[in-house]
């Protein structure tokens, strides 16, 4: 008798608005019903009870490490930590070799890569769910998370316009694959030589996502009930000098908040290099809702592993 297949989280755009929808709901009922609490006491039901989290990173990490960790423990359950370089995985065992052996021994994987394709690979082998931590091509947690972060403050998504200014990276790819799930308008301003990727814009298109796309950040941010940005040098790149060339003009000031609805919000998903993608002032300043952010990341990290072991 064959095991059903596991329920992996690896891209939005692979799943359903529906599921997405489910997951945002419980991130925030989980959130409201542990309101006081310590941080270390477990959620009254418990769904990880008795399961195990392997972590593998091949990547730096603060908020993801410790979020995830939080998480767990907080539905009851346990964790293992590895970076790669210390598993036979940065010896040279192959991916698939790797998620056989742990599908053994944990309940679920949550991996940050740096090739999204060892992530495909890794759930292609795993009988047990595997969950994208960030890759190339993707952060899907950091934006669930923001979406949850927005929706506490402003309502639902559905609607609503999002502006992304910057890099095309991996957090945008998410976004854009997001917009059409949960039907929010994006608009995304990068310089031509940092535009997102083709794929995902095409992709989103002939799921009737509204996205635009512009050189021009204050096109992009006039009258958006949110304002984006990350870093303009991500882990691996080694284009620096180019990069902060090319992004100069792409930086979140007070000046280019104004041009966005009065209410709008500002998020980025940390760290951040003040004073280049955004000055202090708006970092630091009444529209930014960057702690709630990365609170939240434990929130919405709780309903997707909730998810995965369909506990909801």
């Amino acid at each position: 008798m064959s095991l059903p297949a596991p329920r992996h989280f690896l891209d939005l755009w692979k799943l359903q608005g529906a599921d997405l929808r489910v997951m945002l709901e419980d991130a925030k009922a989980r959130k409201a019903a542990r309101a006081g609490w310590p941080k270390g006491k477990p959620d009254e039901d418990q769904p990880a009870r008795g399961r195990t989290l392997a972590m593998i990173f091949e990547k730096n990490s603060t908020r993801t490490r410790f979020s995830f960790d939080a998480a767990m423990r907080q539905l009851g359950g346990d964790v293992i930590i590895s970076n790669a370089v210390d598993m036979q995985l940065g010896r040279g065992e192959p991916i698939e070799d790797t998620a056989r052996v742990l599908s053994r021994m944990v309940d679920a994987i949550m991996i940050r890569a740096n090739v999204h394709e060892d992530v495909e690979r890794l759930a292609m082998s795993a009988t047990v769910p595997v969950i994208n931590g960030l890759s190339d091509k993707g952060h899907p947690c950091q934006i669930l998370a923001d979406l949850q972060t927005f929706e506490e403050h402003r309502g639902p998504v559905a609607g609503k316009t999002f502006a992304w200014v910057g890099d095309g990276n991996n957090v945008c790819s998410s976004f854009i694959h997001a917009a059409p799930k949960l039907g929010f308008k994006l608009n995304i301003a990068t310089p031509a030589v940092f535009h997102p990727d083709m794929m995902d814009l095409a992709r989103a298109a002939g799921e009737q996502g509204q996205i635009m796309t512009t050189h021009d950040p204050r096109e992009a941010v006039r009258g958006a009930d949110c304002v984006i940005t990350d870093t303009w040098v991500s882990m691996g790149d080694t284009d620096h000098d180019e990069r902060l060339e090319a992004l100069e003009a792409y930086q979140v000031d007070e000046a280019l908040m104004a041009e966005a609805a009065r209410d709008a919000v500002f998020l980025h998903c940390l760290p951040a290099h003040r004073g280049e993608e955004v000055t202090d002032a708006v970092i630091d300043g009444p529209q930014s809702l960057i702690w709630d952010e990365a609170e939240n990341r434990i929130h919405a990290q709780k309903s997707i592993l909730a998810w995965c072991f369909g506990a909801i």
